[in-house]
């Protein structure tokens, strides 16, 4: 069964379904394909399952339980973002060939590993007969990678049916290897919470003109003057409790130096959070909102003055930030009012899951046992995911891909050479079905 897997994984991957924030631009046909791929690879669950469509080609599939007082949701997406052909893929992205023990190919982490080994889950339970003890809906999200809306129509479905989830399970986390310098088993990172995504563009209005007679302070000085200002200027750094708990939980597996900080870190967070910015990029993100200058926009021609220059900014919101601090925050270091600040996607940070409850202890004891090697942790996940959306409706949301990835895979997603190991992806299938058959009655 397990094998069959892997087979429908290729087919899977080899169908391109890139998604973009212009539908216009949207290979439906692609999608179209998929959903009849999918449906044809998993019989049983369409056959057995109730499916509702949302959004353009999202699945939202409801597997009738023992009881219906305490929903599950397990969450994935079908759609990928786009490859850059000039990157050095070891193996084409859309090929899904078999090298070295992996599938390899664009979605093989993100995100149609976590279709595939639900849906096999799922498949493979129906085979036996299985009736969970609870409600399972599984959201199949088409459009996340452009955060979409099939996530937010799945929501608005569940609550027109007055489901109120008792978790959900959404990609983020994984079993990660070399997570931090000097631990050596890999961690079960289990996300818990979400930064918040915004997009904010700086915007600087002027006469323009012809080159050849520039003015001081032109729109594009003061935008560059207002980027280097705010690039010098982070906002203030802490730990939150979710690291504090992630350091108390990996400091028996620390350097002997170490143990103490990690193990003592609620009370020496101060010095816990210098260490973490001084350690680089990575690990300073785990401390304070970010902000990443994306696009710069201004002149259309060398020789014309721009008469309006702009800057993309992608911020990622710390928990315990709101958006109405970063703008804020940028108002006071930029200092300039001829700089305009403009909210153009709004994104708080998600609430913070429960550690000290049932169902977190749920995924970690399916975590213990499938993964006996790895340290379960929570953890704030840096990126975004459909799953923000589901906070609405119910308090305990989870993010944790229940596969094997080593830092190269991590560094793989969203970039070239993502694969996921064929065991590993045998590996998440048990990890699916041993969570659905652990679901306690009511």
């Amino acid at each position: 069964m397990t094998d069959d897997a892997v087979a429908k994984l290729q087919a899977l991957v080899r169908i391109p379904t890139v998604s973009d924030r212009n539908p216009a631009n949207v290979d439906t046909a692609a999608f179209d394909a998929f959903l009849a791929e999918h449906e044809r690879l998993f019989p049983r669950l369409y056959a057995a399952l109730e499916l509702t469509r949302v959004g353009t080609h999202g699945l939202l599939f409801r597997w009738a339980g023992t009881s219906a007082a305490r929903p599950v949701v397990l969450m994935a997406h079908l759609d990928v973002v786009p490859v850059d052909e000039t990157a050095p893929w070891r193996h084409p992205p859309f090929s899904a060939e078999i090298h070295e023990g992996a599938v390899w190919g664009r979605g093989t982490l993100d995100d149609k590993g976590c279709v595939v080994a639900i849906s096999e889950a799922v498949e493979r339970l129906l085979e036996q007969r299985l009736t969970p003890a609870q409600d399972v809906w599984l959201s199949f999200g088409s459009d996340e990678e452009v955060s979409g809306t099939a996530a937010l129509e799945a929501v608005a479905e569940l609550t027109r049916r007055g489901v109120e989830p008792w978790f959900v399970i959404d990609e983020g986390g994984a079993i990660a290897g070399d997570a931090f310098p000097g631990i050596k088993p890999p961690v079960g990172a289990i996300g818990v919470t979400e930064k918040g995504t915004t997009s904010i563009v700086l915007r600087v209005e002027g006469r323009g003109g012809h080159a050849s007679t520039p003015a001081r302070n032109g729109p594009t000085a003061r935008l560059a003057r207002a980027i280097l200002k705010v690039d010098r200027s982070p906002m203030p750094a802490s730990v939150p409790d979710t690291t504090v708990e992630l350091f108390r939980r990996l400091s028996a597996h620390a350097p002997l130096p170490l143990r103490p900080l990690m193990g003592n870190a609620d009370r020496l967070r101060p010095v816990l959070t210098r260490a973490l910015v001084a350690a680089g990029p990575e690990s300073a993100a785990m401390t304070r909102t970010t902000f990443a200058t994306t696009t710069l926009s201004g002149s259309p021609a060398l020789n014309v003055i721009a008469s309006s220059a702009r800057a993309g900014i992608n911020v990622r919101v710390m928990v315990g930030d709101t958006v109405a601090d970063v703008v804020a925050h940028l108002r006071k270091v930029i200092g300039d009012k001829r700089v305009h600040i403009d909210v153009v996607e709004e994104g708080e940070a998600s609430p913070v899951s429960p550690v000290d409850d049932e169902a977190f202890r749920l995924i970690e004891s399916t975590v213990v046992e499938l993964f006996p090697d790895a340290v379960p942790a929570p953890y704030v996940m840096m990126a975004a995911t459909d799953s923000r959306h589901f906070t609405t409706i119910c308090p305990r949301v989870y993010r944790f891909a229940p596969f094997r990835m080593s830092k190269a895979q991590r560094q793989a997603i969203h970039s070239y050479d993502e694969h996921l190991g064929i065991d590993d992806l045998r590996t998440g299938v048990d990890w699916y079905q041993r969570l659905i058959e652990r679901l306690p009655p009511t």
